[in-house]
């Protein structure tokens, strides 16, 4: 599934992004060719087609009465299977609850069902519902339909196709993207983690001059914040046979904290202006105010001799607010709201604050509670204090323990970055952070199109694959245990405590397997049972087999339980506890699999990471993703 296809006339990246998607190619066996955005056929109003470098991320379910015969029509087709890109987010803004929007950061939400049709989130039941997987897939069938009309005679199937995942993904999630694709007819497929693929964009851009800007010894910082989440990864550059190595040595946690979190705060902010005017507004009115006020912040940032945009609050004509209720955005009131909201100038040591949650609370997405991204980026270098401690073993002598790591270079990938005013801010944060350890500034990397750099290193990274270039090594991003459960006495109230063991150590290669032949478990068959997995960015020297009685709650995080049901074969009964081994493997998708291995007959059993709710039977034969 994800060999590279002889066949293939291109290599293309897709940046399934939360708030925008991206084509890039590259021409194979073609030594000249360079990296190319595809510009992407989009409705952008009813009947009105444009071609544009990003197609949004964003899905409109239209009532029976809207956009009719005439008004979707696309080059490829008159009738597409749904309303996504520009359109989508032009109704969706003045009609809220009809708009899919952060289906990606559903797609990673292992609270939810994600196969189950429930998007738009909270809409009344009279609209059409879709699921996180299938939004996704109309995403990339747009993508799809809008490549083969440019390239018929070389369709998409037939090309090597890299899509990027943020690197906090968890296994289900990249597993769930890469399905997605595969419903599309994509089968020529890889993932590639987002920062990676912005690296590789600086790389191809620097036309090799990316050795005299990095050396030995530097840790390069990228801090990807786009829409929807912020994602954070170190890379580290090491020497080997005299040639320069890039190594991603750490990646952050799943941050959902991004683009749309400032675009509510905006508008929550206009909302108490508003207020003090004597006018109220309605939630729905807020949530479509958002959009007015992404617009407006774009705007804003980028143009330094814009004061000040005008905000058109809708409404349904109600008496109290009228219909033409106005109010306008300023600069300083976006500079005061996302500068100092969301980049606080903090120390080192301030990490996130994590306040007391009210018992109940809405099924939806599990946002950042701290909205300051210093914070959180403090809390990572911190946390990844010795994440260079195996690349750089020996290399500066003997070092004393880090309190936090220390970047030599930082690269800025994601559209909120584009804002010179935040990435100011960032940079000088973190500066103050090194010179306060005593250490050099960090050097800000440059040359990236910060909207367009993810897929067009993911279209880059199709010519490494083929020998062409550097590659980032990196392997897993985690260490993945499976829960073991103690034998002991029964305690009356007391669930036996749980042990884990380590199946698969950071740094795992794709397509490398480990196995845990040393130790004995027994596996029971027959029945419902659940296994219990947890997953470390911390614990680096763990290998397979390492076996936990005991660790820190910051060390082990636990992931979604998975509930099956493992089959009985003849000669076995219900219930029966076979001796087992236990063997783990990484697929190219970076999707790990575990099966478990019978030491009387060698019989196997593959565990599947089930994304569904219910319980479901697992068969001998199948893969298991994990």
């Amino acid at each position: 599934m994800t060999e590279q296809h002889s066949n293939a006339q291109y290599s293309v990246g897709i940046d399934l992004g939360t708030t925008h998607c991206v084509i890039s190619f590259i021409e194979l066996n073609n030594e000249e060719a360079s990296v190319q955005t595809m510009d992407i056929p989009q409705l952008i109003a009813p009947g009105q087609v444009e071609a544009k470098s990003q197609l949004g991320s964003f899905l409109y379910q239209p009532h029976e009465h809207e956009m009719g015969d005439g008004s979707r029509v696309l080059p490829w087709t008159d009738t597409p299977n749904a309303l996504v890109g520009a359109i989508a987010r032009n109704l969706g803004g003045k009609t809220p609850i009809r708009l899919v929007a952060s289906a990606k950061s559903w797609l990673c939400h292992g609270g939810v069902n994600r196969r189950q049709d429930f998007l738009p989130h909270g809409s009344p039941e009279e609209i059409a519902k879709v699921s996180p997987l299938r939004a996704t897939e109309l995403y990339l069938e747009h993508l799809r339909n809008a490549w083969n009309h440019q390239h018929p005679h070389a369709p998409l199937a037939d090309q090597d196709v890299t899509i990027t995942v943020p690197a906090s993904f968890d296994p289900a999630a990249r597993d769930l993207t890469a399905e997605a694709a595969r419903n599309v007819g994509l089968a020529h497929l890889t993932l590639l983690e987002e920062p990676q693929a912005a690296l590789y964009s600086w790389i191809d851009n620097s036309h090799d001059d990316w050795r005299n800007q990095v050396s030995v010894g530097d840790v390069v910082l990228v801090v990807d914040i786009g829409g929807g989440t912020t994602d954070l990864s170190l890379v580290a550059v090491t020497e080997e046979d005299g040639n320069l190595n890039l190594n991603r040595v750490a990646v952050g946690e799943h941050i959902l904290l991004g683009g749309d979190n400032m675009d509510l705060a905006l508008a929550y902010r206009l909302k108490m202006k508003l207020a003090q005017e004597g006018k109220q507004l309605q939630p729905w009115q807020i949530q479509a105010m958002t959009h007015s006020c992404r617009d407006a912040k774009e705007a804003l940032l980028n143009d330094p001799e814009l004061e000040s945009v005008a905000i058109v609050v809708p409404s349904r004509g109600s008496k109290l607010l009228g219909s033409t209720l106005k109010t306008e955005l300023t600069r300083q009131e976006v500079q005061q709201t996302l500068v100092d909201g969301f980049f606080p100038q903090v120390g080192i040591h301030e990490h996130p604050v994590q306040n007391t949650r009210s018992a109940l609370t809405q099924m939806g997405l599990p946002y950042a509670q701290d909205a300051g991204i210093t914070r959180h980026i403090a809390a990572f270098l911190s946390k990844q204090s010795d994440a260079t401690q195996d690349v750089f073993a020996g290399m500066f002598g003997e070092q004393a323990a880090p309190e936090f790591i220390k970047p030599t270079a930082i690269l800025f990938n994601g559209g909120v970055l584009k804002s010179d005013l935040l990435a100011e801010r960032l940079t000088s944060t973190i500066n103050a952070w090194l010179e306060t350890a005593g250490a050099e500034k960090a050097k800000q990397l440059q040359g990236l199109d910060l909207d367009l750099a993810v897929s067009g290193g993911a279209s880059y990274y199709g010519s490494v694959r083929r020998g062409q270039g550097v590659r980032i090594r990196g392997g897993i991003a985690s260490s993945y245990y499976v829960g073991i459960e103690s034998a002991m006495p029964a305690i009356p109230g007391m669930a036996p405590p749980m042990e884990a063991i380590c199946v698969a150590p950071f740094g795992m290669e794709e397509g490398s397997s480990a196995a845990v032949q040393d130790k004995e478990f027994g596996l029971v068959i027959g029945q419902p049972v659940q296994f219990q997995f947890y997953g470390s960015t911390v614990r680096r020297d763990d290998q397979a087999g390492t076996h936990l009685d005991f660790w820190q709650p910051e060390e082990l995080e636990e992931l979604p339980e998975i509930q099956v049901t493992l089959d009985v074969s003849e000669g076995r009964e219900v219930g029966q506890v076979v001796p087992v081994t236990l063997a783990s493997r990484v697929t190219e998708l970076g999707t790990l699999c575990l099966e478990a291995i019978a030491t009387d007959n060698g019989q196997k059993w593959h565990v599947e990471f089930d994304v569904r709710e219910e319980t479901s039977s697992v068969a001998d034969s199948q893969p298991a993703t994990m």
